[in-house]
Order: structure tokens, then C-alpha cells, then sequence
């Protein structure tokens, strides 16, 4: 398959099993993530693979942020919360850590490194996984970030989740470019 077919075909994947990428593959996913745009070469993006039995802690990190907030969630909730990591097999957390005070701006920064996701979403694809780029409230809770050995000004872009579908994804619908796109002429 082209690259197009590929960025034209992808569909988030919800429902991931194993198997998950090899070591071999993960390597693959992780260095097409390198390979990203990133205006003045900061490489301002940090993976975390979090897989087996580090996804239940990863889930009591989830709980945890979640009862200093509310501690009084429903038993139900909790048990979500917990779980939310056991949706695939293997995540890749993708956080921003961006120079400060630099000429490149934060913002483009925390753009490269979703550019850095959209290729490791391609290159799983390719490779013949699923994927689920998921963000949420976790993604902003500061015990989150501290749990992860992130930094506070660290800023997390994605928990990638990545498996082997459980479900075949609907085709996409073509869309229509003239919906969000138009000729600009200078003329006006």
C-alpha cells in the first residue's frame, strides 16, 4: 500500500488485542516518529512505552490523579478510570518537552511532536496494527505528569494505544475539499 492509501485509509482503531508490535516493529514505529517535521531540529518529543503490568499501574496513576480531584467517584467510575489503559495491549504516552525561550515557539514544538504521532499512527498502519490516539483528562493532571517522571511544563500530546484490531474499521467517507479549502488571490 502508498504512503497516500495509507494517511487516505487510516481509521482509528477503539478496540485493540494482542498481539502488539514486536520489539522489532516498535523500533520501526518509534523511528518514523523521529523522522517528523521539527522546525530548528529540537526533537522536543519523549516516548514512554508502557506495556503488561505497567499498564495496572498506569491505571492506579489514572485513579489516583482522578480521586484528588473527586474523592467522592462512584465505585463504577473508579473501575472505568482503572481500566481506561487495559483498551490495548501497548501504549505509547507522547509528551512535548519543550525549550523554553528559544526562537522556535512552544507551539510549534507541541505541534512536531504530533506530527511525531501522526507517523508512529502511519507507521502502524503500515506494519498492520490499530491504533488510537487518545488525549482526555489524564493527559492534563498534574499528578499524571509527575507519575510519569514528566515535568510540569511537559505537555501530553498523546497516549497512543496500539494492538491489533478487534473490529474491522467502516471505510472512510470521502469528503469534499472545497469544505475547507479556497484559493486565496490577495485580491480583496
Amino acid at each position: 500500500m502508498s504512503a497516500i492509501q495509507i494517511m487516505q485509509q487510516r481509521r482509528s482503531s477503539p478496540k485493540l488485542t494482542i498481539p502488539a508490535p514486536d520489539t522489532d516493529q516498535l523500533k520501526i514505529i518509534l523511528q518514523s516518529a523521529l523522522c517528523a517535521p521539527d522546525h530548528g531540529r529540537l526533537k522536543p518529543w519523549r516516548f514512554l512505552v508502557v506495556e503488561g503490568e505497567a499498564r495496572y499501574k498506569l491505571g492506579e496513576l489514572y485513579l489516583n490523579a482522578a480521586l484528588a480531584e473527586t474523592p467522592d467517584l462512584s465505585v463504577e467510575r473508579q473501575t472505568r478510570i482503572k481500566n481506561m489503559p487495559l483498551r490495548a495491549p501497548l501504549i505509547i504516552v507522547a509528551a512535548a518537552q519543550p525549550v523554553e525561550n528559544h526562537k522556535v515557539p512552544v507551539l510549534e514544538q507541541l505541534i512536531a511532536t504530533g506530527t511525531a504521532v501522526q507517523n508512529m499512527l502511519l507507521a502502524a498502519e503500515e506494519l498492520g496494527f490499530g491504533a488510537m490516539w487518545r488525549t482526555g483528562d489524564m493527559a492534563y493532571k498534574p499528578e499524571v505528569k509527575t507519575g510519569l517522571g514528566l515535568n510540569q511544563n511537559d505537555e501530553i500530546i498523546a497516549f497512543l494505544y496500539l494492538g491489533t484490531p478487534v473490529v474491522t474499521a467502516k471505510p472512510r467517507t470521502q469528503e469534499q475539499i472545497s469544505n475547507y479549502c479556497s484559493v486565496w488571490s490577495g485580491n480583496d
